[in-house]
């Protein structure tokens, strides 16, 4: 019997035979050309075809989830209409005569590695989705068929390096029980799909997972993060116990997830979503979302040759500000920079670009760049709760420039005969250590605060979050970390002002009660997650949660805090 650990993407139990799935290794050869012209219209019509087959897939994707899920091939046949993806292939054909699927691979790889040295998780998960589209239209040239599980004919847990969102959409539901891979992330579009279609999974269990035979016997729970291999009767019986009640659970609290978190002593708690474009948006709504805690508004900047101007960035505002009716929408302002390029922009090389220029320390310096972002939110304000977030802020001085910067906008908005929100609250992220010291100061410049626990956390314990090796060091139930929760949220509450927490932290059922029990006001996290936060919220009493809260701060390690959570959970 072997045990492995991984990373929970999508929550069930499953048990079953292994099955290996082994992705045709691509070879792709670097030639020099001599008729361009040629290459162009292969590649053209390789496009064509790609597009085609991704439309089938959406189809089959929205036959069997939701047009929110299905909307994720809408993004990869976006991919192939990006100018500046297409832009780049052609030039490599025209100006350097290489043959065309070396230059498709080689400029959806420059993308794709753009995107993983980003900062933020969601868009770092984004480089497996044109990674994706980059090998169907190589595959189309080289007259590859994509691999299939066409020959997989017993219900089996699937065993990957990686699996793509068009391998997951792929899967037989009657035959895939769940899957585990070696690679990926929480955030990922697979994993996204894998929730959706109700399929359990593990991705990041590294490559001891490729070292399991066929036909092991597996036991997967996509929970907690584990996999077994070879069990003994009494685990197996133990997990189709554990299966039975996850099946009741799950299906009990999304029933109960349009109504509101009311602990048990009475306390309504706000749930809200973090959200990347309209389609998650549309997502958070049907999860029984109460408004979104983080709009990350990168999505209008990234993959793209030009930067948005305002008109476009208002359309897209209205969007999702329509979508959301009454409810409170927080606005992240532009979080890039330093390890994020952009081709409009000259940031250049950073050694440490996580500690570097990027998010509000850019957007400071290119105030007139800024204030086109500032401008359209302001002018798609009017009938709704919008609410304006600065990130990365690391000092007062910042703050007070960036409110500045604000008000100007507002005055050359009002200048131009439009109109602008009576009240639209002004917060900062805290997710920088210097502020979490100093938020009694903080509190009194802003109307709101929101704990950006990824990277708080990140600061905290000098622990680069993509780095595997000090992955450990990464999880923010660490009492370093709590203490400055707790600090934050008493600074801010003597100030009058509300806090949230759109950090991974909200969404994890072995930290909500510690949050609510040091008084967080709104809980901001993945969609998927709300209607179990709802649940657990439900089932404290905010006073017992105190209790617990008060004790764990004096732990030393966040394997402790953990292991007291899961004793004190309510039955």
């Amino acid at each position: 019997m072997q045990k492995l650990k991984g990373i929970p993407a999508s929550p069930g139990i499953a048990s079953g035979p292994a099955y290996i799935f082994q992705e045709t290794e691509l070879k792709i050869e670097r030639k020099t050309i001599s008729d361009p012209s040629e290459e162009l219209t292969l590649f053209d019509k390789a496009t064509k075809t790609a597009i085609d087959q991704i439309s089938a897939i959406r189809a089959k994707a929205e036959s069997e989830t939701s047009s929110e899920e299905a909307a994720i091939f809408d993004a990869h046949a976006m991919f192939l209409q990006d100018p500046t993806l297409i832009d780049a292939v052609r030039q490599a054909i025209e100006k350097h005569s290489i043959n065309a699927e070396a230059a498709v691979h080689e400029a959806v790889e420059t993308h794709a590695q753009t995107l993983e040295n980003m900062d933020d998780e969601y868009f770092r998960a984004r480089a497996a989705d044109i990674r994706d589209v980059g090998r169907r239209v190589v595959c189309i040239l080289l007259g590859i068929d994509e691999v299939d599980l066409s020959n997989l004919n017993i219900p089996s847990i699937i065993i990957a390096r990686d699996l793509t969102p068009s391998d997951t959409v792929r899967l037989d539901k009657n035959l895939v029980l769940g899957f585990c891979t070696a690679e990926g992330g929480p955030t990922s579009h697979t994993a996204i799909l894998a929730k959706a279609l109700d399929i359990p999974a593990v991705v990041g269990a590294r490559d001891g997972v490729l070292e399991i035979s066929t036909n092991s016997l597996i036991l997967l729970d996509g929970q907690k993060g584990e996999i077994i291999v070879d069990p003994d009767e009494a685990l197996q019986l133990e997990f189709a116990e554990r299966k039975r009640e996850h099946e009741t659970r799950s299906s009990e609290e999304l029933e109960n997830a349009f109504d509101s978190a009311v602990t048990l002593d009475g306390f309504e708690i706000e749930v809200v979503a973090n959200v990347g474009n309209l389609q998650d948006a549309q997502m958070a709504l049907e999860r029984g979302a109460e408004g979104i805690g983080l709009l990350r508004t990168e999505f209008l900047y990234l993959g793209r040759a030009t930067a948005p101007d305002e008109d476009e960035q208002i359309i897209a505002y209205d969007q999702i500000l329509d979508l959301m009716g009454e409810r409170p929408v927080v606005v992240r302002t532009l979080d890039v920079g330093g390890d994020k390029e952009l081709p409009y922009l000259d940031l250049g090389q950073e050694a440490n670009p996580f500690l570097g220029w990027r998010a509000i320390r850019m957007c400071l310096d290119q105030p007139d760049f800024f204030k086109i972002q500032l401008r359209a939110l302001l002018r798609s304000s009017p009938g709704h709760d919008l609410r304006i977030m600065f990130p990365m802020i690391a000092t007062l001085e910042e703050v007070r420039r960036a409110k500045a910067l604000l008000d100007e906008s507002r005055d050359e908005v009002c200048a131009d005969g439009a109109t602008v929100a009576e009240s639209i609250q002004l917060g900062i992220m805290v997710e920088i250590p210097s502020v979490a010291v100093l938020a009694d100061q903080f509190a009194k410049e802003v109307d709101f605060f929101s704990i950006g626990t990824n990277d708080l956390t990140q600061y905290t314990m000098a622990a680069e979050r993509t780095n595997e090796k000090v992955a450990h060091l990464g999880d923010a139930c660490h009492p370093a970390v709590l203490r400055q929760i707790r600090s934050i949220l008493q600074a801010a509450h003597g100030e009058g002002i509300w806090v949230g927490l759109c950090g991974e932290l909200a969404g994890d059922p072995e930290a909500i009660p510690i949050l609510l029990g040091l008084g967080l006001d709104e809980f901001s996290m993945a969609p998927t997650s709300i209607p179990r936060a709802k649940t657990i919220l439900r089932r404290w009493s905010k006073a017992k949660a105190a209790k617990l809260a008060e004790e764990v701060l004096d732990y030393d390690s966040a394997g402790d805090v953990r292991e007291r959570v899961q004793k004190a959970q309510p039955k």
